[in-house]
């Protein structure tokens, strides 16, 4: 069994010990209920209360070859752009973790950020792009880390 990709779930398990609960999945809020909500843009941002996504993406397969920059392009044209037409942004990176034996393993990723409005359309679509790159590349795990914040165009 390959513990690499298993210890990235470790830390998405840290990372989200760190992250306050949020009420992920449901609309937008407007600007009248963030009074009565736990979550709210201030007044002095024009902002709307939205969902930040934060996908991660590990490129090493588990028999040690690598997914290409063109593969990986081609998941972006294939698996997101449908799904988010509006934008999103990629982020490379290099992570670093401990493996269930003790190693210390580096491997090089990419971060897929994403602002939407947190409905359950969304969430779908974000956990089939999930999904299909866990399926497509023989990874155990893909990382998502969710937070609400204020965005404005």
């Amino acid at each position: 069994m390959n513990y690499k990709h298993l210890s990235i779930t470790t830390i998405y398990l840290i990372i989200s010990s760190f992250i306050a609960p949020t009420q992920a999945w449901e609309t937008p809020l407007t600007r009248s209920e963030t009074n009565q909500n736990s979550f709210g843009c201030p007044q002095q941002h024009p902002g709307l209360a939205w969902q930040r996504t934060e996908l991660f993406f590990g490129l090493s397969r588990p028999n040690g070859s690598l997914i290409t920059p063109a593969e990986f392009k081609g998941f972006l044209e294939t698996e997101v752009t449908p799904r988010f037409k509006s934008g999103f942004t990629v982020i490379p990176a290099a992570g670093q973790y401990q493996d269930a034996t003790g190693n210390i393993l580096q491997e090089e990723a990419q971060i897929l950020m994403i602002f939407h409005p947190g409905n359950n359309l969304n969430h779908q679509a974000i956990e089939a792009i999930r999904t299909t790159y866990k399926i497509k590349f023989q990874q155990e795990s893909v990382i998502r880390v969710d937070q609400q914040t204020c965005v404005s165009f």
